[in-house]
């Protein structure tokens, strides 16, 4: 019998293994795309653990949603006003968690421990009744400041400092307020998303850099 010619019974459970078939041998156009792609829509957003197939240089691999979002990803919010001391760089105490993707957040600090480049804001406002109050909002990395914004008040106002930030797994990052009114004054703390002057930070990964 040809080795082209198949049996008229059929090719029995198990006959054809690997040394039979040659490198190769089977390409995408003999392959349903079911096989590939599936038959089921997802409809719903991936779940971190989710996997799709890549080409990695030529090697398919499967690949987790998580390598490809925007995480770790946190937003966290001063929960009561937070008294700042008069000529003083105080921590923000941000108690309240809106949200946390990976628990990264802790501790007033934001700990990613995924190396990478990120996006980190923070908004307050200041309380003080003394015009021409200097009031600083900086962002901290491994307790030195990264970043400020700086601001000359009249009465109370409200304002953000922002950077991209490089972070190794073991760096950290803080928010601080400092102001010279002359006395103590405050940071506005409330219910995140119903007190607009609530103080917080927020940051998450960025992916394609």
């Amino acid at each position: 019998m040809s080795k082209t010619t198949i049996p008229t019974g059929g090719i029995t459970a198990d006959a054809i293994d690997a040394t039979l078939v040659a490198d190769d041998a089977i390409s995408e156009e003999h392959l349903d795309a079911t096989a590939i792609t599936g038959t089921t829509e997802l409809a719903v957003q991936p779940a971190a653990t989710d996997e799709i197939i890549i080409s990695d240089a030529g090697t398919l691999k499967r690949l987790d949603i998580k390598h490809i979002s925007n995480t770790p990803s946190f937003l966290a919010s001063l929960s009561s006003d937070q008294a700042i001391s008069n000529n003083s760089r105080d921590k923000v105490l941000l108690d309240a968690e809106y949200f946390d993707s990976d628990g990264k957040f802790a501790s007033n600090k934001f700990t990613p421990t995924i190396a990478g480049k990120y996006y980190i804001a923070a908004k307050a406002r200041c309380d003080t009744s003394t015009n021409g109050t200097a009031t600083e909002l900086s962002l901290f990395k491994n307790g030195s400041k990264f970043t400020q914004t700086r601001h000359t008040l009249d009465n109370s106002e409200e304002f953000m400092v922002a950077a991209i930030m490089d972070l190794d797994a073991d760096d950290f990052v803080e928010f601080y307020a400092y102001q010279n009114s002359g006395g103590s004054t405050v940071v506005g703390g409330g219910t995140f998303g119903s007190d607009g002057t609530t103080a917080f930070m927020m940051g998450w990964r960025l992916t394609g850099l």
